[in-house]
């Protein structure tokens, strides 16, 4: 994909859709069938036999979905070792994010480790300093939990206008996984929490020795420690063998190949929540502790990278998730924010888990601008982005869920804009 694909800084100002609606009730008729010859002739495929039984000892995607891959950005961060690479989050259905498209975010490259030499120490304000092998780890109560895991950065490029042209670029750091693993809390039961501790500190084995201050309270609560995810074992760069799950909270505090945690009486300040991962507001200061993520959705077909290809009857689709708990509703405008419906939530609506919504429509060749606004199960709703910017400024990069806008061109064609 070239640069001019992906990089689009127009901003859309005075959107004017006045006659813009849409039909709504997915109602069309049906063109007069014709002979056709994928349906009338014999297809090689159906005169020869195809290959045996897949040798390759780990299955693959048909060769026809080689375009569902990551991507990145290259000039996004300093070295491939701190990039990130993007869920193709428009070329996806459901809500389960398959294991090899998942977002990767690191601050030093993967870290290959064997399980077999892996330790996590338990240390600090306990009764009993405690070193678990992963065979021990492996040998005690599991759970599985779906939720939602999203770095603090995504969207950041758009906190001072339409960037990024693509979903997969503007929201595709965000992935959805079923994690099995060990409840956070029967490891710290077993070494003995102290009465004064407050605070946990995690620490990876990366060679960025990552680390970062989480409150016990959450600790103690619904925090998983993962070694596989979607039924098999981590990826390597998921965490492999061993990493922190926090639902509904920033990404950066999943720590990954987690070696240690520290039990203490106060926050360590490290470098990745003072320096980094704080939101800096207008006036200069910076907001602390600002852990969970918002209320947030994408529509994410139609989209600059999954277009309108055909008049009459198409399917809007879109993801929306809460830190907070489950999303309620998701309402969709197709004419920039003058009018809204519901859009229907379809499949598992879990608490801390991305959720999918549809819209059934039918195109007639309009232009649209499209927007979806989701509502979480405390009563939040998704702010628009000039709403956002009115409280926090636009020096942040990070916890930016503002209302996403797509204009639809009357030749289906899609972009990013902003209405002024």
């Amino acid at each position: 994909m070239s640069d001019s694909s992906i990089f689009n800084r127009r901003k859309f100002l005075g959107a004017s859709l006045a006659g813009a609606g849409v039909a709504l009730s997915a109602k069309q008729t049906l063109a007069q069938a014709k002979p056709d010859p994928l349906i009338t002739d014999v297809q090689d495929w159906q005169r020869y036999l195809g290959d045996g039984v897949d040798k390759r000892p780990y299955g693959t995607p048909s060769k026809f979905e080689k375009n569902v891959i990551r991507r990145d950005v290259p000039w996004l961060t300093a070295s491939p070792e701190s990039s990130v690479n993007f869920t193709p989050l428009h070329e996806l259905d459901g809500i389960i994010t398959p294991s090899g498209l998942c977002f990767e975010r690191h601050h030093s490259g993967i870290a290959e480790i064997d399980p077999a030499s892996h330790r996590l120490m338990i240390n600090g304000l306990v009764e009993k300093p405690l070193v678990f092998t992963m065979d021990d780890i492996r040998r005690m109560p599991r759970v599985n939990k779906i939720y939602f895991l999203e770095c603090a950065a995504n969207s950041g490029m758009e906190w001072r206008g339409a960037q990024l042209n693509g979903c997969q670029f503007t929201h595709g750091m965000v992935h959805n996984v079923m994690y099995t693993g060990v409840s956070l809390k029967t490891l710290l039961d077993e070494a003995g929490v102290k009465s004064n501790a407050k605070w946990l500190m995690l620490e990876g084995a990366d060679a960025a020795g990552m680390n970062r201050s989480l409150p016990i309270q959450k600790g103690l609560d619904d925090c998983i420690l993962a070694f596989a995810m979607n039924g098999e074992a981590l990826r390597s760069e998921q965490g492999y063998p061993l990493r922190a799950v926090i639902p509904g909270w920033e990404g950066n505090m999943w720590v990954k190949w987690i070696r240690r945690i520290e039990v203490g009486d106060q926050p360590w300040q490290t470098r990745e929540e003072t320096s980094k991962y704080t939101d800096l507001l207008a006036d200069g200061r910076s907001r602390k502790h600002t852990f969970i993520m918002d209320a947030k959705s994408v529509v994410t077909n139609p989209s600059p990278q999954a277009p309108l290809k055909f008049k009459g009857r198409n399917v809007l689709s879109g993801l929306a998730w809460s830190g907070r708990g489950t999303v309620k509703r998701v309402d969709v405008s197709m004419d920039g924010g003058r009018n809204w419906q519901s859009a229907r939530l379809d499949g598992p609506v879990l608490d801390k888990s991305l959720t999918r919504f549809y819209v059934d429509f039918d195109w007639s060749g309009q232009e649209m601008m499209i927007q979806s606004r989701a509502m979480d199960s405390t009563g939040y709703v998704q702010p628009s982005k000039d709403e956002l910017r009115k409280v926090r400024g636009v020096n942040s990069i990070y916890h930016n869920n503002g209302i996403q806008t797509w204009l639809v061109r009357a030749n289906g064609e899609t972009e990013n804009v902003e209405i002024g």
